[in-house]
């Protein structure tokens, strides 16, 4: 049950949830600063706060569901009234109800957690509340938790294996250029001089369909951010990424002229034309050779974002992404970010099996990592992957 008059909202704090639960501590203290907020790793750490007027709140992707699943136990024999959002919780509501919290926030959480609070949203399911970037700070200075600014949510594409599009929608929302500023001055004002963005597609920054580049905007954004006193600049770098039709010669000049890039992060995920029909990608892979070409051309390293395993890959398929990448290797010197796939729920892809790497792909991927040409995690995917599947009762395409 929740408290009638919440006096405290404690985050359960991990490494893979960080940048959420700081923005939504900076939604706490900007907009209900009455409400006492901390944050926790382990459940012991609660124990001087009061259940009946503390809420904690639980924000995790699948792949954190089996902590949750011993966590939620452990603070409900506690006493406390248990919320949780975040990619799981948001594309599988009832499944993260058979967990054992009270509520589930869909979607953008924002607005629909400061709703709950004051006590006008209180149904098991609470849906997320859409609104423009700039309602909401991006961090939390008041608690001295900063994280890089998300300046674009919501995706135009439909890719079959990514979670985005159902999660918060196809109509893109950018964070304008005067707020970011006005939050980076903050930022640079208590010794935050590192700049990092948040976006399905940075280059597509400002536009109105959030593909076609707006050089202009981005160059306001950049230029505006170096004379506020932003040290250190990164754009179209992790933990943003790149559609490689978004590539062009003038924001790539913007890039290396205000920004401390030494690489481009973009997204083929796959060198077989036939899968990048299936995952609806909506490119070719001409067009991401020819924006690889464009990156290398500019002087910065490609770094290209692949996912091996599809369980409807044929070996032609396999041969096709290992040419393509090995082209894109030897002949651009691009660095490949290697991903196993992952049946992500709330993902067009989400009933399939898990991917799996054949002897072929890891000895390939094995050999590039050996020599500096390729970096991920597809081998800790892989066994993710293998626990979504029996989560969610995989099938073969």
């Amino acid at each position: 049950m929740t408290p009638r008059r919440p006096e405290h909202l404690s985050f359960w704090l991990t490494k893979k949830n960080r940048y959420s639960v700081t923005a939504l501590i900076g939604v706490i203290e900007t907009f209900a600063p009455w409400i006492g907020v901390s944050t926790f790793k382990m459940p012991e750490e609660l124990d001087a706060l009061n259940p009946s007027r503390t809420i904690v709140a639980l924000s995790f992707s699948s792949f954190d569901v089996k902590d949750v699943e011993l966590l939620v136990p452990e603070l409900k024999r506690r006493g406390f009234t248990v919320i949780a959002g975040g990619p799981h919780p948001s594309a599988d509501p009832e499944g993260t109800f058979k967990l054992g919290v009270d509520h589930v926030f869909v979607g953008d959480g924002e607005e629909s957690l400061l709703r709950y609070l004051r006590g006008d949203a209180i149904s098991p399911v609470i849906n997320g509340i859409p609104r423009d970037l700039d309602a909401f700070p991006p961090f939390a200075p008041k608690h001295g938790m900063y994280m890089p600014t998300e300046i674009t949510r919501g995706c135009p594409f439909r890719c079959a294996y990514c979670q985005v599009p159902n999660l918060f929608g196809r109509r893109v929302r950018h964070r304008s250029v005067e707020n970011i500023l006005k939050w980076a001055k903050i930022s640079v004002e208590n010794g935050r001089k590192v700049m990092r963005f948040i976006s399905p597609n940075a280059f597509g920054y400002g536009s109105r369909n959030g593909v076609v580049p707006e050089p202009e905007k981005i160059k306001k954004l950049l230029k505006g951010l170096r004379e506020i006193g932003v040290e250190q600049l990164y754009f179209g770098t992790f933990p943003s990424d790149v559609r490689p039709e978004s590539v062009t010669e003038d924001v790539l000049s913007l890039v290396k002229s205000y920004c401390d890039n030494k690489s481009v992060l973009i997204g083929a995920q796959s060198g077989s034309e036939r899968i990048l029909k299936i995952i609806k990608r909506g490119h070719t892979v001409e067009s991401v050779e020819r924006a690889v070409k464009m990156i290398k051309n500019a002087g910065l390293r490609p770094h290209v974002d692949f996912i091996f395993g599809f369980p409807f890959e044929t070996e032609d398929d396999v041969e096709a992404n290992i040419a393509f990448m090995t082209k894109l290797i030897e002949l651009y010197d691009a660095k490949i970010h290697a991903h196993t796939f992952m049946p992500l729920p709330g993902s067009d892809f989400e009933s399939l099996n898990e991917g799996r790497l054949n002897r072929r792909y890891r000895k390939i991927l094995g050999y590039y990592a050996s020599r500096g040409s390729l970096d991920g995690y597809w081998s800790k995917q892989e066994e993710l992957a293998r626990q979504l599947s029996k989560m969610k009762g995989g099938k073969e395409n």
